[in-house]
């Protein structure tokens, strides 16, 4: 997991940013607040929540799901970039670290656009298939825990309108998903589904070097 744009030389890293990124105070300051925090590699890089803003704005997406909410960052990314009326379902397990992601929502006065979950995703999304939800999104993001990726990723695409995209992060996984020689689990899924997606017929498939890898996929 990266923070940042993986294979770009510091050089070149900063100068795409120079060039590229208009982030809003709010975000630069939940971000520098975000690195205080050990586990701070789990936040997406600024220039992927910008392209994911620009992606949900070119769609007009109005209905957003977001499975790993962290401390908020893609999060706000996205709400700001939804239409006025818009609504982001928000799935995580951490009370800790989405009260951080709360905070930042109601500064930028978008917490009644931000619906929040706190409860294992999976059960979530079970539970918005039962209440007939199938086919209501327009985008979804990826962004948890690997194991249960593909598990995530039906989900989705179920829960995602047909022409509706799905960005799912991590998809390099720092690199070791090319390591054929006994992954670990989390490692092993990233391959498995990226397996899986190439050969999915449900779906139009690009992966691009974004981040730590970022796949889009469009419900056919």
């Amino acid at each position: 997991m990266s923070n940042r744009t993986l294979f770009l030389s510091e050089d070149l890293y900063a100068y795409m940013k120079q060039v590229s990124l208009r982030e809003p105070p709010i975000l630069s300051r939940l971000r520098e607040e975000t690195l205080r925090d050990p586990m701070h590699g789990m936040q997406i890089s600024p220039e992927q929540g910008q392209f994911m803003g620009l992606l949900v704005k070119l769609m007009g997406a109005a209905r957003a799901l977001e499975i790993g909410v962290y401390t908020g960052y893609s999060s706000l990314c996205v709400a700001m970039a939804l239409q006025k009326e818009g609504k982001l379902v928000a799935c995580d397990v951490s009370a800790e670290w989405t009260s951080i992601a709360r905070r930042y929502w109601e500064e930028a006065g978008l917490s009644t656009r931000v619906e929040l979950h706190l409860a294992p995703a999976m059960e979530t999304l079970k539970k918005m298939i039962a209440r007939r939800h199938s086919g209501t999104f327009d985008f979804a993001f990826i962004d948890a825990d690997k194991e249960n990726y593909d598990g995530y990723y039906e989900g989705c695409l179920r829960l995602l309108r047909k022409g509706g995209v799905m960005a799912i992060d991590n998809v390099f996984w720092d690199g070791r998903v090319i390591d054929s020689q006994a992954p670990d689990e989390s490692t092993g899924a990233i391959q498995a589904l990226n397996a899986k997606i190439h050969r999915d017929e449900r779906v139009d498939l690009s992966v691009l070097p974004v981040g730590d890898g970022l796949t889009l996929v469009r419900k056919r």
